[in-house]
């Protein structure tokens, strides 16, 4: 878990966003973001690309939980609740995984347990530790 908090703390954008890390295990990762004025669009709702970002980033952290980098080579997101206020979570979990490809299924919720978006991603695998020191 070391490792991927200072892996989850160099992404400047999901540091920028407030987004903290709550869990991290092989293949698996949790994140949470209270949803603030700087998170809203103009019809005053998250805005999509905040939550595709808070989607990433558990992403990005369950693909590289292994110590092998991992990059994202394909990711769609499904919006089906608007949020205006409270706290969103991210949960990423691992569908499938081989030597150089992984598939990820992450789903963001509301703090009234209400599935608000849904995440699918693949990412390629590659040879080298994804925290370089």
């Amino acid at each position: 878990m070391e490792d991927m908090v200072a892996f989850f703390e160099s992404d400047a954008f999901a540091q920028y966003l407030g987004i903290e890390l709550m869990e991290a295990s092989e293949g698996r990762a949790k994140a949470r973001l209270e949803v603030k004025q700087i998170h809203l669009n103009s019809h005053k709702t998250v805005h999509g690309g905040v939550l595709f970002a808070l989607a990433d980033a558990v992403f990005a952290v369950a693909s590289n939980s292994y110590g092998t980098a991992a990059l994202a080579i394909h990711a769609d997101i499904s919006y089906f609740k608007a949020v205006t206020e409270g706290i969103l979570t991210a949960e990423a979990q691992e569908l499938s995984r081989s030597k150089k490809l992984a598939n990820y299924s992450i789903k963001i919720s509301d703090d009234r347990g209400n599935v608000v978006s849904a995440f699918q991603g693949m990412v390629y695998r590659k040879e080298k530790s994804p925290v370089q020191k």
